[in-house]
């Protein structure tokens, strides 16, 4: 089933408003998951946040290597949790960041 345009609309007035300085590429990708199927029962805001998140994650962080070395999830996220930060603060998106102001974990 196709994502409708609301959905759509809804998604990228979200990712304007959570990470206003995220350049055009890394918006498209993230854009594109957060309307990926598995994510429709979400809200927008959660659907890319979780979307983000994911992305950078494995674009921009060494997850995928931490992980390939067999490092468990939660490890890997810990070792991690610096680098999302920092590419959290350059999109200006550290309103993605928990209330503790110090981890991407909830």
């Amino acid at each position: 089933m196709a994502v409708s345009v609301k959905r759509r609309k809804d998604i990228a007035q979200a990712l304007t408003l959570l990470a206003p300085r995220m350049p055009f590429y890394d918006a498209e990708k993230i854009r594109e998951a957060a309307c990926a199927p598995h994510m429709r029962a979400l809200t927008p805001q959660n659907a890319v946040r979780l979307a983000a998140l994911a992305y950078i994650r494995h674009t921009y962080t060494d997850y995928d290597k931490l992980r390939d070395e067999g490092l468990d999830k939660d490890s890997a996220l810990y070792w991690i949790n610096d680098q999302v930060i920092e590419i959290l603060t350059q999109w200006s998106a550290t309103n993605l960041i928990s209330d503790s102001g110090h981890s991407i974990m909830p």
